[in-house]
């Protein structure tokens, strides 16, 4: 499995990534890590707004793609409500690949 997160910054800014290990990724992110990426050194994350999961890299690297081709203010409808993500992306990416993940 491979996920596709969003995580909200300190400055309330939004990072969009994808990770095999969510977990892991997430950790390197929130310890500011050597991994983690070079906006999360530099934008602190705060909470992880969303993740999806989908079956491989492949998938999970065309809706992050999208995702980041989005405007802010439709990141923050989309995370308000994933299931805009049919509208959104309609005509690019078959949504039933993605599924929601649980975050608990």
């Amino acid at each position: 499995m491979y996920y596709i997160y969003m995580l909200r910054c300190e400055d309330n800014s939004i990072y969009t990534g994808i990770a095999k290990d969510l977990e892991h990724r997430l950790n390197e992110h929130f310890t500011k890590d050597e991994k983690c990426a070079k906006y999360t050194k530099s934008h602190k994350a705060k909470k992880l707004e969303i993740a999806l999961e989908t079956k491989n890299k492949s998938l999970a690297s065309k809706l992050e793609y999208a995702i980041k081709k989005l405007d802010k203010s439709k990141k923050e409808k989309l995370i308000k409500d994933p299931n805009l993500l049919g509208e959104f992306f309609k005509e690019k990416i078959d949504i039933n690949e993605y599924l929601l993940y649980k975050i608990t």
